[in-house]
């Protein structure tokens, strides 16, 4: 059986945490930042967890081997 393709697209947006979490980079901080608070950027900087149920759809189609 070949080997499974990793969905590139995914492999850019979300990577693995030691424990198997799945961290991504928040939207809303690429234009138009002059609206928004200095509170509401300084949160976006930080990388997000994905919630748990999301995890096992992200590992088994989009990076089986990551």
């Amino acid at each position: 059986m070949p080997k499974m393709k990793t969905k590139k697209s995914a492999a850019k947006r979300y990577s693995f945490t030691g424990t198997g979490k799945v961290k991504y980079k928040k939207q809303n901080l690429r234009h138009i930042l002059t609206k928004k608070s200095s509170k509401r950027k300084r949160h976006l900087r930080h990388a997000g967890i994905l919630s748990s149920d999301n995890v096992q759809v992200i590992k088994k189609r989009l990076l089986p081997y990551g």
